[in-house]
């Protein structure tokens, strides 16, 4: 039965994905699992034997001195992180666990570790970090916004119930943006599905066609030309007409010869002319938005023209600000 016990005790070990490490009290390796192997890169033949110095870096050194005292001591140790140095070369950060071994007499003999591979964790606490930054960069820049729609509608709102009303329809577009990067951990939305998304309200009340190529937008274009996007749509269901080719919303873009010099390119066009000269004359916060806030968030530029009884908004902004997916450098160009 006890023979059978070790057996098995034996073979946990051996399977074991964490590094499994016995030391003596001189701290020579005493027994080394196959975890050991992978993790370190020596076999158990040259591990066993040897000083456990063999794993620990220089600067480290100290440390296992100091794990032997407190042992010796009679001190419990506490589950900490360090790292190990790889055969290779290279450090390995590990989470260890250090457990005295005793004698049946019940004399300290030596020392086991256990030893588990944090670099995988160490990557995405890493990653949440930047990920928690750039919400916050998010969130204080949808601050701003928010308060630049309330003081803007608050200045044009002939009354409280207009401007109440004005209010929840704007922070509900910027909302069902939101909803949309949410879907993909904010990791870019298709253009074709963010005017998919923000016409929904208007399908009922006019014909809308929508063309253009395969291109995922970055959460800053995601959130301004959604924003630009619901002014349009409010504008044309406040003073448009539904005769005509009813509305287009058309996109594409132009590559240039780099990430760098490519361009896109959003037109909106609409059969309506009742609203052709509150346009032109620059005023609404809706002009503001599709005239000042969204073209400068994209780096871009945005343009009305009247022509043949339609009215054509056109949004031109650089690739690299609007696109997800491109390099880091320009990413950063972009927030």
């Amino acid at each position: 039965m006890k023979k059978h016990t070790e057996e098995r005790l034996a073979a946990i070990v051996e399977s074991s994905f964490d590094a499994i490490i016995s030391k003596d009290l001189s701290g020579r390796i005493v027994s080394w699992n196959k975890a050991a192997e992978r993790m370190f890169g020596y076999t158990e033949t040259e591990a066993v034997g040897q000083p456990i110095y063999l794993i620990v870096p220089d600067d480290k050194r100290d440390e296992e001195a100091e794990i032997l005292r407190r042992l010796t001591l009679g001190e419990r140790i506490e589950t900490f992180e360090t790292t190990r140095r790889h055969r290779d070369g290279r450090l390995v950060p590990i989470s260890i666990t250090i457990s005295p071994i005793k004698s049946r007499a019940g004399e300290l003999v030596g020392a086991s570790s256990i030893a588990r591979d944090v670099t995988q964790t160490r990557e995405s606490e890493r990653r949440l970090r930047l990920l928690m930054r750039e919400i916050n960069h998010r969130v204080k820049n949808q601050y701003a916004v928010v308060l630049a729609v309330i003081r803007q509608t608050a200045t044009r709102s002939a009354s409280i119930e207009d401007f109440e009303k004005r209010i929840r329809e704007r922070i509900m577009a910027l909302s069902h943006s939101h909803d949309l990067l949410s879907q993909v951990d904010w990791a870019g939305v298709s253009m074709a599905d963010l005017v998919a998304h923000q016409l929904k309200p208007f399908e009922a009340v006019q014909t809308v066609k929508a063309v253009g190529p395969d291109i995922a937008l970055d959460a800053n274009a995601v959130l301004n030309i959604g924003m630009a996007l619901h002014e349009l749509i409010m504008n044309a269901m406040r003073f448009g007409t539904e005769d005509g080719d009813g509305i287009s919303v058309t996109w594409k873009i132009s590559q240039g010869d780099s990430a760098e010099t490519g361009e896109f390119e959003l037109t909106w066009s609409e059969p309506a002319v009742q609203y052709a000269e509150l346009l032109a004359q620059d005023e609404g916060f809706g002009a503001l938005v599709l005239c000042r806030l969204v073209p400068s968030a994209l780096s871009g530029q945005a343009a009305w023209s009247f022509a043949g009884g339609r009215v054509v908004w056109t949004l031109t902004a650089p690739l690299a600000r609007v696109q997800v997916g491109l390099p880091d450098s320009l990413l950063a160009q972009s927030c």
